[in-house]
């Protein structure tokens, strides 16, 4: 009895541990944490690429080749291009819900909705 008790607490233990700090993440466009603590909300926004998420990349992202300006070989790539971004973005979304990203400057929340919810409307080149 002692053997499976010794077993079974540690056991439990890490099963509450992990699911206390499991991150959810919102999909649906309407609003979240999307799995970082950063939240968003798209009511009443439409972000196009041209006006809004090429120059908060621009301005945040592709800023050096220590970022993701061209010839950037950091882990994302460079993200200079619509099809670069297009190709990253779930990777985008993930780092900026998660606070990884940018990781000089800071985004303000019109930007963080912006780009989650133009990634979340299918990212359209418009």
């Amino acid at each position: 009895m002692k053997k499976i008790v010794l077993v079974a607490v540690p056991l439990i233990f890490t099963i509450i541990l992990f699911a206390a700090c499991s991150k959810s993440d919102s999909t649906t466009g309407g609003g979240g944490t999307g799995g970082g603590g950063r939240t968003f909300s798209c009511a009443g926004i439409t972000p196009k690429f041209a006006a809004d998420v090429q120059p908060i990349i621009q301005s945040l992202c592709a800023t050096n080749s220590s970022c993701h300006a061209g010839g950037s070989v950091n882990s994302g790539g460079s993200l200079t291009t619509y099809a670069e971004i297009n190709a990253k973005k779930s990777n985008i979304r993930a780092q900026i819900l998660s606070g990884a990203m940018p990781q000089t400057g800071t985004i303000s929340q019109a930007q963080i909705n912006a780009l989650i919810c133009w990634i979340d409307s299918g990212a359209p080149n418009n």
